[in-house]
């Protein structure tokens, strides 16, 4: 599969965007997409924060596997980590509480000097793994622009809770990816602009990481009875779903972008892209 980069110009501007406000917050709320934590870990973005706590949130846990297992393992290393689904307005409370625990420190040292003080926190993440989402639910209301899809955000923008204070800010990616896994896993689930991606590669290394790992969701969703080599198993989606052109052959485009749509929209179940390994490795 072809080497996967992207970083866009408006991303270097972010990146200078947020060493020049790193000052005015108190700590950072980190966005991970909970079925790869440590793929969706931007090394970068932490150390704009170097000395200052990070709260990670493990967002889109409806569509992980192990995500309370993998924010325990970040919390062994970290200090402070929740995962939750973020369109589920249950979860507000375990987050504000998880940001308060923050800067719960610095909170009292204030108040032991007779003062209250509002706490700022910039949000950080990669893109499409749901910052607007977990800004709006920490508001209660629809403060920000989502979307279901890389650099919806572009520019930064403060937004004014009761005790709190977020900045909002772009989607960042590093400069270069030195770990082509994690920058395929990051395709698979939408954190990088699909219209520089070849799909019919990225869905052929996803049936190989499928059927190494859960070939079981594949043989329920798609009837796949031959895993001899991902062509074979695309082939098979091809026939199950009648993707066929004129002539009789196979479409194979439209059955690599149902495969892939499958994965984002969580109708192969619950599923971890990362192991155990990669959340131990990652420099949380």
């Amino acid at each position: 599969m072809r080497t996967i980069q992207w970083f866009p110009g408006h991303m270097t501007k972010a990146m200078r965007m947020m060493s020049e406000n790193a000052a005015l917050c108190d700590g950072a709320v980190m966005v991970l997409d909970a079925r790869c934590p440590a793929s969706s870990f931007n090394p970068k973005l932490k150390k704009v924060f170097s000395g200052k706590p990070v709260l990670y949130v493990l967002n889109k846990s409806d569509l992980a596997e192990n995500a309370e297992e993998a924010a325990k393992l970040i919390r062994a290393k970290s200090g402070a980590a929740v995962a939750l689904n973020a369109t589920q307005s249950g979860c507000r409370r375990a987050l504000l509480s998880a940001c308060a625990g923050v800067v719960r420190e610095k909170r009292e040292r204030a108040l032991a000097k007779g003062y209250e003080r509002t706490f700022r926190f910039m949000v950080l993440g990669v893109p499409n793994t749901g910052k607007s989402t977990v800004i709006n639910l920490l508001s209660g209301a629809k403060r920000t622009v989502t979307g279901n899809k890389a650099g919806v955000t572009r520019g930064k923008q403060w937004i004014r809770l009761e005790g709190f204070e977020l900045l909002d800010t772009p989607g960042t990616m590093p400069p270069a990816f030195e770990n082509q896994t994690y920058a395929r896993r990051l395709a698979y689930v939408g954190s990088i602009n699909d219209d520089i991606l070849d799909f019919g590669e990225l869905a052929l290394a996803l049936l190989a990481d499928l059927a190494e790992r859960y070939p079981q969701r594949l043989k329920e969703r798609y009837g796949t009875e031959d895993f001899s080599s991902p062509l074979a198993m695309l082939e098979g989606i091809c026939a199950r779903r009648g993707l066929v052109l004129r002539g009789g052959e196979y479409d194979y485009d439209r059955a690599c972008r149902a495969l892939i749509d499958d994965l984002r929209k969580g109708r192969l179940g619950k599923l971890d892209l990362d192991g155990e390994e990669d959340l131990k490795s990652a420099d949380f």
